[in-house]
Parts: structure tokens; C-alpha cells; sequence
């Protein structure tokens, strides 16, 4: 793999995996800022003092990558708000009082089916400085108009951090804010509620207010709602008011990354600035203007598009191929790549854990490597065959590098990918270069008839597109089962494929024979793995019971209600643990597992004087004494599901607390289990 072989290229892993020792193993600060620093100095002397370089070659390359690894670390270190004195998250006070909160909002997420949802920056918490970004909640019954950004506030109330996920294979939106450098929300109501009367105009206020005049004029124009939402993703990167049923369709279609502004949407802006500009000479002065307005435009571009991950890298690669363009210069797509990776994770290392960020770069890699590949193999010599051969092969070379990792994460396959491929790359070209036109005038306050009709026309002809192919759900292979060690033996599977497909000969196939044994060995330690495992669980779901036990892949559903089998997160407990549902029966007042008593008790209380039970699980609010029953049964733990008030649970707590016995509330503390 000659790619692998580039000086950068190492240095970019060794920085990466200094990324990922700091982020998940903690190091001393000063001892690797002062051993990075002894490293430079022995590397400036080697370099200048040495006199004969090549004997000094193997040392020299072995201090780069320390060196690299050292850097990336560093750059995590110094780049995490938590290690600052004054960020929030070092204030224990705020997290267990109520605290007079300022803060100014920055951003405005969509919203939860109760609350509209901000990131906020704080500013000071009870009149002293403080810094950090929240998740902010307000609930819509009570205050239901929307803030705008710089919007300044004071609340009074707590922060909470971030919580575990309720149940176990659920997906973990507390460590996603976490890798986001959120690590707490704030629930508010109007009474704890202070709005400022000015509002905080910087950089963010401003690119916000040109989203929403924009937003504003096509709405006063009777632009389609939907329409409109699609073009707020397309090409402002908006997605607040994309409904669930559009996302689900894009999903369904292979069609998810249309909706997220990245290389596709920033190489469509590309071509259109140089197609504008291609009046301007290309002698010195009209390179340097050309330059100029292309990186401007691009950098706009990405502060108008909320600076996410996948923006933030394209607009990086595609400046870097404009000043190789520009200056006419060789401009190699690998060393681009690595060069943009190197630079935005320097300033935003926290950038690798984003799940787009993974797959934007996975996407551009595979397409760079393997569609040359993929090309070499059938060369159409008819325009219009090899124009969609350019499409088919672009995309399954990006579904193939990102496939390992969009199974790990999401457990769904579109089937139909390369259809939507070729049926809507070629429309949303069109859609591009007439919606920046369109977005412009309506910054401006033009938005002419026709072109306003024509842009909404060809959405609403896409939208229809992918709701069609959207609706062939036996081409959607849904829950897939798919872990870490899957993922890393899956790549090393593909890269061993297309190593062996760019130049076969005897030694290649038998790294090819190796990676596949080696992915067989992970399926069978995995298999391995599942049939050995048995547990029993209190699942948390509001107002429902649901009880888990499962012996390797063999799961018993105990519940009353007989929709359960549907529910979500019993479907991702089941994908999570390769696992497929046996057989659902009935709650029962008493469960054994693994020689544990376990006596649930139901809404009636009633419970058998001479049963000396391990746990109680109380369920439905039981009526009951809860002193009397723990002096007469004396468990060793008590639980309460989420089908219990909540009203009741600090009793039950101070009851369990006197008499020294364990309490689990699992609408506080998440699921139970027993292994």
C-alpha cells in the first residue's frame, strides 16, 4: 500500500494515535509537554549537528512519529475546555445548587418532541467568570417562541451532567456531548428566566442572521415547507427543520450524506466559483484575485454552514487543490488529504470522534484510492456510459470505505445506493448551482419568480425521488449486528482486497488468504463471545415493565404488554448482542436467575409474609407500607422500574437508606443488571 509509505502519512497516523492515547488514557500534562519539548531540542541538534544524515536516517525517522504522537496529544491536552480553571465542568457547587446562570446562546438544534434545545456558552455563574458550552432546554408549552443567537440570559437553576444511556445497546447521547466538549445541560422555566434586553453581536450572531433573512425571504415567497427544509440542509447545513419522515427516507434511500453539507455540496461551489471566474486572465494579478475570492468564498461558505466537521474538511481539501490549481502546481490528492487532516485536527482534535468527520475522510480515501480501480475495469468509450460508470464506481468505492463503520454505528444497509446514486447526482448538480444562485439573491432580497419555481420544483422532484425508492423496504437490510473488532477485521479484509485487485501476484493473495482467516476468527471469537454470556435486566421505559433475560443469543421477554416486541430499544438491545427474541410471556410475581430470588411486586403490593426474596422489584406504584416490607422480608436490594411515580421514589430511598439496603431507581440511574 504505497500511500501508507508517505512521510506524512505516518506522521499522520503517529498524530492521530497521540489524539487517541490522550483522549482515553489521561497523562500527565507537564510531563508530556516537557518530554515534546526535550524531543524538538534533540531533533534540532540531530538535524543542524549531524554530520553524516543517512547514518542518523532510522533514528530521525523514529523522532518524527515520537515526536507526531507527542504533538497530537498535546493538541488534545490543550485544546479540552475541562483542563481550563475556569470552565464549568470544575465547579462542583453548580452541579448540586441552584446558581444564578449567564450565558448567551450560540446555536439552535432541532428540537425534542417537548423542548426547543440550544448549545449556550456560558459567561459567569453567580457573578463570577466562568466559561464552557451547555445544552440549553426550554420547554415549548410554557415558552414557546424561539430565541435568536447572541440571545443573553440569566437562569437560575443547576446544571446536570451528561447521564449513561437508560438502557444498555442504546445509543450513548451523553459521550456524544461529551466528545463535543458539552458536558452538562440546563432545564429551564419561564419563572427562573431572565432574557437580556441587548443581545451579544459577534461572528455568530451575524452569520446567523443572513441564515434566517435568507430563510425569511423564501418563506414571505411561499416557498414549499418541506422544499424548504431540504434546501436549508443542501446548502446552509440546517437540519432543525428536516421531519423525521424525510430523514427516514434519505436513510433509506443511501441518500443520508446528501442531506449534510460536505465535499459533494463544497466541489459543487468549487466548480461554480471557477466557472464565474473564468473571465478573470490568468496572468499574476488575475490568479492572485481568482485565489483570493475562491478561499473567501469557501471560508463564507463554511461559517454560513455552521463550521461541522464534514465542512470544516472539505473546505480545507478543496483550498488546498485551489492554491495547487491556481499556482499550477502538482497538486497530490493524498497529501492534500493528509495535510487538511493534520491542520484541522491540530486546531479542533476533537473532531476525530465525529461520526462525520470518520466518514467524510473514509469516503474521499476510498474514492481517491479504489474508483481508479474500479475505472480500470470497464473503460466505455460512449460519454454519456462513462459519465454514469464515474458515478456507480465513485459510489461503491465510498460505500465500501465507509460501509464497516456505518454498520458499527447505524446496523443498516441501503440496498439500493448505487440506484440513488445515479438517479440523483446528476439532478443535484442542478439543484446546486441553481440554489446558491437563489440563496444569494435572497440574502440580497431578489428572489425572482422563476428561479425561485424551478429551485423549489427540482427539490420537491427529489424529495419524490427518494421517497420512492425509499418505499422498496425489502431492499433495506435493517438491524445488523456489527462490532468493533468487526470493523477493524472488515478493513483489513477491503484494503487487503483492493491491494491484491491493483497489481495480483502470490504474496498479496496470501495476505488476502490471511485477512480473510483472520475475519473468520473474529466471527467465531464474536460467536464465542455472545454464547457465554447470560444476564437478567430491568430495562427503564416510562410507565411499561420490562424484564430481559438472556442466555447467549437466546432472549426472554417478560412483559404484560404485547406491542413490546417493537419497541426500539428492545430492537437495539437485540442487534447490539447478535441476539434474536425466543419467546415473550407474562410477569409473574416471583423470577429465579442464577440461584437469585427475585420478588416483583405489581400495583396491588401484595406479597407472601415467609418469602425471603434477594431483590425486590417494585412495579406500578404498589400500594404498600415500604418500612413494613423491608423489616419483614429484608432483601438485599430493592428496585424500582419506570412504570413507578416519581413522586415516590425519595421515600422509597429514605425508607431503603435507614435500613442500610441498596436502592436502584432505574429512571435515575439507568437499567439494572444481573450477570
Amino acid at each position: 500500500m504505497k500511500v501508507l509509505q508517505y512521510p506524512l502519512a505516518k506522521i499522520t497516523m503517529g498524530f492521530l494515535s497521540g489524539i487517541l492515547f490522550a483522549f482515553y488514557w489521561q497523562a500527565d500534562i507537564y510531563l508530556v509537554f516537557s518530554t515534546l519539548l526535550l524531543l524538538l531540542m534533540v531533533a534540532a541538534i540531530l538535524f543542524f549537528g549531524a554530520r553524516n544524515i543517512k547514518k542518523s536516517k532510522l533514528f530521525f525517522s523514529l523522532l518524527s512519529y515520537a515526536i507526531s504522537f507527542l504533538t497530537g496529544m498535546s493538541s488534545l491536552i490543550i485544546q479540552t475546555e475541562a483542563f481550563r480553571k475556569d470552565n464549568y465542568s470544575n465547579l462542583i457547587s453548580v452541579f448540586e445548587k441552584e446558581s444564578k446562570i449567564n450565558l448567551v446562546i450560540r446555536e439552535k438544534l432541532k428540537s425534542s418532541p417537548y423542548h426547543q434545545r440550544y448549545i449556550a456558552v456560558i459567561q459567569a455563574i453567580d457573578h463570577k467568570k466562568y466559561s464552557g458550552r451547555i445544552l440549553l432546554n426550554l420547554p415549548k408549552e410554557t415558552i414557546p417562541n424561539s430565541f435568536r443567537v447572541g440571545t443573553i440570559m440569566e437562569i437560575e437553576g443547576h446544571l446536570q451532567k451528561n447521564r449513561k444511556p437508560d438502557n444498555p445497546m442504546q445509543f450513548d447521547y451523553g459521550n456524544y456531548l461529551n466528545k463535543k466538549q458539552i458536558y452538562a445541560q440546563l432545564y429551564s422555566t419561564p419563572e427562573h428566566l431572565k432574557i437580556g434586553i441587548h443581545l451579544q453581536k459577534d461572528i455568530w450572531f451575524y452569520i446567523a442572521q443572513i441564515r434566517t433573512g435568507i430563510i425569511s425571504n423564501l418563506e414571505h415567497r411561499a416557498f414549499n415547507a418541506n422544499a424548504l427544509a431540504v434546501a436549508s440542509a443542501l446548502i446552509l447545513g440546517q437540519r432543525q427543520e428536516l421531519s423525521s419522515e424525510i430523514i427516514q427516507d434519505y436513510q433509506y434511500a443511501g441518500a443520508i450524506h446528501i442531506l449534510s453539507v460536505s465535499g459533494l455540496h463544497v466541489g459543487f461551489i468549487f466548480l461554480f466559483l471557477n466557472f464565474i471566474l473564468k473571465p478573470i486572465p490568468n496572468h499574476q494579478k488575475g490568479v492572485t484575485i481568482k485565489l483570493t475570492i475562491v478561499l473567501t468564498s469557501l471560508f463564507l461558505f463554511a461559517l454560513l454552514a455552521g463550521l461541522s466537521p464534514s465542512i470544516v474538511r472539505s473546505v480545507t481539501m478543496f483550498s488546498f487543490m485551489a492554491i495547487g490549481l491556481y499556482l499550477r502546481r502538482g497538486v497530490n490528492i493524498f497529501h492534500t488529504l493528509f495535510v487538511s487532516m493534520l491542520i484541522i485536527l491540530l486546531f479542533e482534535p476533537y473532531f476525530l470522534f465525529d461520526v462525520g468527520f470518520q466518514l467524510s475522510y473514509l469516503a474521499v480515501f476510498f474514492i481517491v484510492w479504489f474508483q481508479p480501480v474500479l475505472a480500470s475495469f470497464w473503460k466505455p468509450e460512449n460519454k454519456i456510459t462513462k459519465y454514469f460508470w464515474d458515478i456507480l464506481s465513485v459510489s461503491i468505492a465510498a460505500q465500501l470505505g465507509t460501509l464497516p463503520l456505518s454498520l458499527y454505528y447505524f446496523h443498516q444497509f441501503p440496498g439500493l445506493f448505487f440506484v440513488t446514486n445515479l438517479i440523483v447526482i446528476p439532478l443535484l448538480s442542478l439543484i446546486m448551482f441553481v440554489g446558491i444562485i437563489v440563496m444569494f439573491l435572497a440574502a440580497l432580497g431578489l428572489t425572482p419568480f422563476w428561479l425561485l419555481k424551478a429551485f423549489e420544483w427540482s427539490i420537491l422532484s427529489l424529495n419524490k425521488i427518494i421517497n420512492g425508492i425509499a418505499s422498496l423496504e425489502n431492499f433495506i437490510i435493517k438491524d445488523i449486528p456489527f462490532n468493533f473488532y468487526l470493523v477493524i477485521s472488515s478493513y483489513l479484509l477491503i484494503c487487503t482486497i483492493i491491494i491484491w485487485l491493483t497489481k495480483p501476484h502470490f504474496k498479496r493473495l496470501l495476505t488476502l488468504l490471511s485477512a480473510i482467516l483472520f475475519f473468520q476468527l473474529i466471527l467465531l471469537f464474536n460467536h464465542w463471545q455472545i454464547q457465554n454470556q447470560n444476564e437478567w435486566i430491568v430495562l427503564n421505559a416510562k410507565r411499561r415493565t420490562i424484564l430481559v433475560e438472556r442466555h447467549g443469543q437466546k432472549v426472554f421477554l417478560y412483559s404484560n404488554d404485547s406491542l413490546i416486541k417493537n419497541h426500539k430499544l428492545l430492537k437495539s438491545y437485540l442487534t447490539g448482542n447478535f441476539s434474536h427474541l425466543v419467546k415473550q410471556q407474562k410477569l409473574q410475581h416471583t423470577a429465579y436467575f442464577k440461584g437469585t430470588k427475585i420478588l416483583i411486586l405489581d400495583s396491588l403490593g401484595l406479597f407472601p409474609k415467609n418469602c425471603k426474596p434477594d431483590i425486590i422489584l417494585l412495579t406500578q406504584t404498589p400500594k404498600i407500607n415500604i418500612d413494613r416490607m423491608l423489616r419483614t422480608l429484608k432483601p438485599k436490594l430493592l428496585i424500582a422500574d419506570g412504570s413507578n411515580y416519581k413522586s415516590v421514589l425519595t421515600h422509597w430511598e429514605s425508607s431503603c437508606r435507614k435500613q442500610k439496603i441498596p436502592f436502584h431507581a432505574t429512571a435515575e440511574k439507568g437499567y439494572f443488571q444481573l450477570k
